[in-house]
């Protein structure tokens, strides 16, 4: 167990900045932006990102992995999860797919930095069960990732139960977006199917399922607090809102009856680590909420091979 320090004789805002620096924060949603032909969206990055998000995309879709790498020190990220995404099925004609074989190769070169998590698709049955498998057993996967509207049909669908049930016998668990869509195509505008009540649903057929609620639920992100309380096995993602403008509720829900609940993401490039991070320490969050936020609850749903943080001189 790693040891972050802290001194008791400052007040909490002014001691957070030490915790977050030296803990070694994981990002459990980081999406594939490696130098890869086959996976570069400049029209996604420039009309999207840039104009839609307003973040930087100089870089995205062309890190080298010690470029990315860098970047995670810069920022004080120990650990990033890479989405072997799958955005609609392969049989739309707009669709967007990471293979599981090019997260797996950069996850292959450097596991203290990278863990996989496979992406799902309902309407690929056993073979893609049997991927799922495969990508767990036999490629060091943590995790599935699934994107409800990207096939249109929200997270209680009877189509997912059979990814549901094999997540559960796999003892994985299951990331998927819940509250609103952006307008991510002009030529295919995706309806917003995850509200995160659904997952009430969910939880109630799968008790043994983990499941993560990532993009906190929002603008429904009270629901998304509410079904986390009520079951054990749901957890919320806290990815893709800058932490700035994170609703005042969830603020004090990851700082008290919730810190056990949630697990620090960006969904990069979509939030920056570096102000995802320096934003969090401008929240009135205590430094062991912080460190189980940042890093412990990850570690332990996922059962990563990585030393917990433990905050001493409080």
């Amino acid at each position: 167990m790693t040891q972050v320090e802290t001194n008791p004789g400052q007040v909490d805002n002014e001691w957070t900045d030490t915790v977050t620096a030296s803990l070694g924060a994981i990002d459990i949603v980081c999406n594939f932006e490696f130098n890869d032909p086959q996976t570069q969206r400049p029209e996604w990055s420039r009309e999207f990102i840039t104009k839609k998000i307003g973040s930087d995309s100089s870089m995205v879709g062309s890190y080298s992995v010690q470029q990315f790498i860098d970047k995670m020190d810069e920022a004080g990220v120990d650990h990033a999860f890479l989405i072997a995404v799958k955005a609609g099925s392969a049989d739309h004609r707009i669709h967007f797919r990471v293979a599981a074989e090019k997260v797996a190769k950069v996850v292959s070169e450097r596991p203290d930095r990278f863990s996989g998590l496979i992406g799902v698709d309902p309407t690929e049955g056993m073979r893609g069960l049997r991927e799922l498998e495969y990508a767990i057993k036999n490629m060091g996967f943590v995790g599935a990732h699934l994107y409800p509207h990207w096939f249109e049909m929200a997270p209680d669908h009877a189509r997912y139960y059979p990814i549901y049930a094999k997540c559960a016998e796999l003892d994985v668990p299951i990331q998927m977006q819940v509250g609103h869509c952006l307008r991510y195509s002009a030529e295919r505008p995706l309806k917003s199917v995850g509200r995160p009540i659904t997952l009430d649903t969910i939880a109630c057929d799968f008790p043994e399922l983990k499941i993560v609620g990532i993009h906190i639920g929002w603008p429904w992100t009270e629901e998304m607090i509410s079904v986390a309380y009520k079951h054990p096995n749901v957890y919320i993602g806290s990815d893709a809102y800058a932490p700035k403008h994170w609703p005042e509720r969830f603020v004090h829900y990851i700082d008290s009856w919730g810190s056990d609940k949630v697990l620090f993401g960006t969904d990069f490039p979509i939030i920056d680590m570096n102000r995802a991070l320096r934003e969090i320490d401008a929240l009135p969050i205590r430094p062991t909420s912080k460190v189980k936020l940042l890093r412990n609850n990850a570690i332990k749903l996922y059962k990563l091979p990585l030393p917990l943080a433990e905050v001493t001189g409080q």
